[in-house]
């Protein structure tokens, strides 16, 4: 769950990460009336959850209450890369003198926590990593140690940040890893980590990914569940029980796991063609190609089945059963592996569909290239 930037502030200040005092607004008035509590001058801010937003016009400097009511006016109701913006941020305005970069996110491959901090915030941290990949420090962290104030201290000396910052960045950085780690969260990113004229450290921005499987620890997520913008996609897909991830494309994947699902996603790409996105296993399998079906760029579906637990005679089941439910737009290609393969192909091949509706293939690259010479085609 992506949080709002006001959002992830507010769940800073929970963990006593320093953050500019302001508040939301959905109307203009009410914008108003969060610059007087905050004090001039003031910042409003677009609130969407894609980047760009300054170079959109979404974020403006206001130093009286006329100059607000101006910005809230344009910025509420804005289009920013297809985001409206239907709420702002209003914050008292920051001095400041240095920016700097700091996250902590979960390193898979290691199975440690890591931490990425750089003296050259402000700016994508991809960037950063491609023009001067040595400006960031990357140090893993086992959860079982966690992180202490030297421990940060130290990262903040290697990173280069200067004398007067590094007390302060380093206790930011052990609240920060405080919110990543007992906040349950998958990402907590402060871009920038400012350092004002008067030598404090401050979080300037905050973005949060909030790990959904932590859920029932946290009821008092069900406000930030409320504010979630999803598309028609995947609010079908919710109700349906089912993860999907919308993106721009022609080729439908669904897969029984994320990890299967991006490596699928990276095929169709390796052989030149655009996914949409999906996740599914044998019992909703109807629902997966209902909410695919739904996605009017879908030209063809590529179903990647490797079975573990889920059985392919199931899944092939599944298949053919919802083949018979839903009225599908785009031919299906299968690539069933694993638990009962031979079983779910057999299944498959005997069900008399047409090889024009369902083709079925050996690996995940025959069926990746299938899908996207289908998708060309159409």
């Amino acid at each position: 769950m992506d949080l709002f930037e006001y959002q992830g502030k507010q769940y800073f200040a929970r963990y006593d990460i320093p953050v500019s005092p302001g508040g939301p607004a959905d109307t203009v008035d009410e914008a108003v009336k969060e610059a007087n509590q905050a004090g001039y001058p003031v910042v409003v801010k677009a609130q969407v959850q894609v980047g760009g937003r300054g170079k959109a016009g979404g974020i403006k400097l206001a130093d009286t209450e006329a100059e607000v009511r101006e910005h809230a006016a344009a910025i509420l109701g804005m289009d920013i890369k297809g985001h409206v913006v239907k709420r702002v941020w209003v914050e008292a305005a920051s001095d400041i003198d240095e920016e700097y970069y700091a996250s902590f996110t979960l390193d898979r491959a290691a199975k440690k926590h890591l931490l990425m901090l750089s003296a050259e915030g402000g700016v994508e941290i991809e960037t950063v990593a491609e023009t001067n990949p040595d400006a960031i420090v990357k140090l893993h962290i086992d959860p079982v140690d966690g992180l202490d104030s030297a421990t940060a201290r130290q990262a903040c000396v290697g990173a280069k940040l200067p004398d007067r910052a590094l007390d302060g960045a380093a206790d930011i950085l052990v609240k920060l890893y405080r919110c990543f780690t007992e906040g349950d969260c998958d990402l907590a990113e402060i871009n920038p980590l400012i350092l004002k004229p008067t030598g404090e450290v401050h979080a300037l921005d905050a973005k949060v990914t909030l790990d959904d499987s932590a859920l029932f620890r946290h009821p008092e997520w069900e406000v930030f569940g409320a504010t979630q913008e999803l598309d028609e996609r995947e609010m079908m897909a919710k109700e349906k029980g089912l993860q999907y991830i919308g993106l721009d494309g022609d080729v439908g994947i669904i897969a029984n796991g994320a990890g299967l699902a991006m490596s699928t996603l990276d095929v169709v790409n390796q052989v030149g063609g655009s996914d949409i996105g999906g996740g599914a296993n044998a019992d909703v399998m109807a629902g997966a190609l209902e909410v695919i079906n739904f996605d009017d760029n879908v030209t063809s579906i590529l179903i990647n089945i490797f079975g573990g637990i889920t059985r392919g005679d199931e899944v092939a089941k599944g298949i053919v059963e919802a083949m018979g439910r839903v009225d599908l737009r785009a031919p299906i290609v299968i690539r069933l592996d694993g638990t009962n393969a031979t079983e779910g192909r057999l299944i498959l091949e005997n069900a008399g569909i047409p090889e024009d509706e369902l083709r079925s293939e050996p690996t995940m690259l025959d069926a990746a290239r299938a899908a996207v010479s289908i998708a060309n085609e159409n």
